[in-house]
C-alpha cells in the first residue's frame, strides 16, 4: 500500500509542475482585461491551493504509513509547502486589491505574476531534485 501512496504523491507533484508551467499562460493570456485577469488569478490560486494541499496530504499519509521519523528532509518539504502557500496567497491578495483598470498596474502585476510563478517552479524543482538525490543516496538529510 505504501508504494501506491508514494506513487500517487509523485504523480501529484508532476501534475503540480505542469500546472505551474501552465500558470505562466495566465499572466500572458488573461492580463489584457482587468476583470478577466482577476477571475483567472482567483481560479489559478484556488486550483494551486487544492493541488498543493493534495500533495501535502498524500505526503503526510505516506510519512505516517512508513513510520518514518521526522527528518530534515520532511521538515524541508513542510517548509517549502508553507512557503508556496504563503507566496501564492500574497500574490492573489495583491492582484485582488489592485486597481487593474490602469494599464500600467496591470503590466506591473503581470510581471509580478510571472516572477512569482518562476520562483514557485524553481522551489518545487529544487525539492524534487533534492528528493531524487536523497533516494539515489547521493545526499543524506537524516
Amino acid at each position: 500500500m505504501l508504494p501506491q501512496v508514494v506513487a500517487a504523491h509523485a504523480v501529484l507533484v508532476k501534475i503540480f509542475l505542469v500546472f505551474l508551467f501552465a500558470g505562466f499562460g495566465v499572466a500572458f493570456v488573461a492580463s489584457k482585461e482587468a476583470l478577466r485577469f482577476k477571475k483567472a488569478a482567483f481560479i489559478y490560486t484556488m486550483t494551486f491551493q487544492a493541488l498543493a494541499t493534495m500533495i501535502a496530504f498524500s505526503g503526510i499519509v505516506a510519512w505516517v504509513m512508513s513510520d518514518m521519523p521526522t527528518t530534515l528532509s520532511v521538515i524541508v518539504m513542510v517548509v517549502a509547502w508553507a512557503a508556496l502557500m504563503f507566496i501564492e496567497i500574497k500574490k492573489y491578495k495583491l492582484i485582488k486589491v489592485a486597481d487593474l483598470r490602469q494599464e500600467q498596474t496591470r503590466r506591473l502585476l503581470k510581471g509580478v505574476f510571472v516572477k512569482i510563478t518562476a520562483v514557485q517552479v524553481l522551489l518545487v524543482v529544487a525539492i524534487v531534485v533534492l528528493k531524487v538525490l536523497e533516494a539515489k543516496g547521493a545526499i543524506s538529510l537524516s
